[in-house]
């Protein structure tokens, strides 16, 4: 699968559960590590979780199972590497007090459209 359908795939599962004030950012011929990048916050930890479930569930409809999640049932802050999409997602203190957004400030802001 390339990298932006499952950039595609990824959004569209963020929206199904609602991610609050969602960024994509193209860092393709900048980052090593992947090609985009996804941060989204969630208004609690029940839906933190339920976010990375979507994530995952979504996923693995088109029968990709290359990837980890990282962070604790317990964190405010879980990381969902997808290979060549990473996908922070934050309760929305966590992501005030880390501020991410800034790291991919070389790269391009992607358009998302709202539902």
């Amino acid at each position: 699968m390339n990298s932006e359908k499952l950039l595609d795939i990824t959004l569209d599962a963020i929206s199904d559960r609602h991610g609050e004030a969602t960024e994509a950012y193209d860092m393709r011929g900048i980052s090593i590590l992947a090609d985009f990048y996804i941060v989204t916050s969630a208004s609690s930890n029940r839906q933190l979780h339920a976010l990375v479930n979507s994530i995952l569930d979504k996923v693995r409809e088109y029968d990709y199972h290359d990837y980890r999640v990282e962070g604790t049932r317990d964190s405010n802050w879980l990381l969902v590497d997808l290979g060549d999409v990473v996908v922070n997602i934050f309760t929305e203190d966590a992501r005030d007090f880390y501020g991410l957004e800034s790291l991919w400030a070389n790269g391009k802001k992607l358009d998302i459209p709202e539902d």
